[in-house]
């Protein structure tokens, strides 16, 4: 394993130097909910985790996206070929993706899941939710500025769609007691890493309040 960089800044370094800037909502936000699957909030398959915090800060977030019509999206991984090849070579990396074959019980949305009358769900391949579907276009068609994201896992998922999404132009807010990890170091690491150079990390009710004041017509 790589030693690690003896020369590293420290947080207040790097905020000295401009980083952490705040994103702030846009015009028109929508909530992104990340791969809230059985095979990822059930401790006991491959892949899972205990999730059971986090899903119920996310319903508190559809509550509020409901309360002032704002769209909510829902992401699955799902693999379509029986041996899952269209999984790539990331399967070589983490072998439990072969668990998420369509049709399968891992790949359906926790039934704890509070699921929006607006709700849009989606099936992506990858990490990003952007990578290869067609979410960018959804946004894009009902002029949406901002994400409010949740889901898992922080240091996977959640932070490549963080990163590619303020590529493609959205302000991403990560809803910190909404989104959860395996390992206890990576979500906070990503965390870290998400605010210092990619988004805004908020807390739950900071989100909430956001929802609601982003309601321009879309």
């Amino acid at each position: 394993m790589p030693t690690a960089n003896s020369n590293a800044l420290n947080e207040e370094a790097l905020s000295a130097r401009g980083f952490g800037g705040v994103m702030g909502f846009g015009d028109a936000a929508a909530l992104l909910v990340i791969d809230m699957m059985v095979g990822f909030t059930n401790p006991k398959l491959p892949l899972g985790s205990n999730l059971d915090a986090e899903l119920e800060n996310i319903n508190r977030l559809v509550v509020a996206a409901e309360a002032n019509k704002r769209p909510v999206f829902y992401s699955v991984v799902e693999y379509d070929d029986g041996d899952c090849r269209d999984s790539g070579i990331w399967g070589r990396k983490m072998s439990g993706l072969f668990t998420l074959r369509r049709g399968s019980e891992s790949v359906a949305l926790d039934s704890r899941l509070r699921m929006s009358s607006n709700a849009s769900i989606f099936v992506k391949k990858y990490a990003s939710c952007f990578f290869g579907t067609d979410l960018s276009s959804r946004l894009q068609a009902q002029r949406i500025d901002t994400l409010v994201i949740a889901g898992c896992s922080t240091s996977g998922c959640v932070r490549a769609t963080v990163v590619d999404a303020v590529q493609h132009g959205f302000r991403p807010i990560v809803v910190a007691e909404a989104v959860g990890d395996r390992l206890a170091g990576a979500h906070e690491q990503a965390l870290k890493d998400i605010q210092l150079k990619y988004g805004d990390v908020v807390s739950t009710d900071y989100a909430a309040n956001g929802l609601g004041v982003s309601q321009s017509s879309t």
